[in-house]
């Protein structure tokens, strides 16, 4: 997959950079000590908003993906086109098993994102229905187990602790676990 800024929706809020890295075997530590670089200038950046980072899972994978987001796309671009980044990834390059590889979205279309690689993402009414279709069932399942398992480990009853652990759980279901196969099942009448 080659690098993809997706320009057509500029006037959106919001830019989500998903970054690929596979790493070669016994340089993990340093990539991450790398990373912990490149992170610090990137959070220097204007229009920056926070890093997620998925290391690779032990034995089946060597690929970290780091998911960056701005407020803009052109906070984004400024920071993805920099000779600073540029830098680092020069730094780097030697120890990755491919090429720097990322893609940007705007919003949460990086839910979406299909395997093919010239596909757009779904528009966005689309992208309502299936997300709310995923949302409504977890908000309501969530807290039955949540709230429980809260007790359970003697946490003290209280809205505010209930909600971060709740929201938390749904945010992690829906990235990880449901979205991904939903949008398979789905693909066909999302990307019609």
């Amino acid at each position: 997959m080659k690098n993809q800024i997706d320009v057509s929706n500029e006037t959106e809020h919001g830019a989500t950079v998903i970054i690929s890295h596979r790493v070669l075997d016994g340089h993990q530590g340093s990539y991450e000590s790398w990373l912990d670089e490149i992170a610090t200038a990137c959070k220097a950046q204007p229009g920056y908003l926070d890093t997620q980072v998925i290391p690779p899972i032990l034995s089946l994978t060597d690929t970290y993906t780091v998911i960056i987001r701005f407020a803009s796309h052109e906070y984004m671009k400024l920071w993805m086109n920099s000779g600073q980044r540029k830098q680092f990834i020069d730094k780097v390059r030697p120890i990755l098993a491919s090429d720097d590889d990322y893609k940007v979205h705007s919003g949460l279309e990086f839910l979406f994102a299909s395997e093919e690689a010239d596909a757009k993402a779904p528009i966005r009414w689309k992208q309502f229905l299936v997300t709310w279709s995923v949302v409504y069932p977890l908000v309501l399942l969530a807290p039955m187990i949540v709230n429980p398992l809260m007790r359970q480990v003697g946490l003290p009853e209280n809205p505010y602790l209930s909600t971060l652990f709740v929201t938390c759980v749904v945010v992690l279901l829906l990235i990880y676990l449901v979205m991904p196969h939903y949008t398979k099942l789905v693909h066909k009448w999302l990307y019609k």
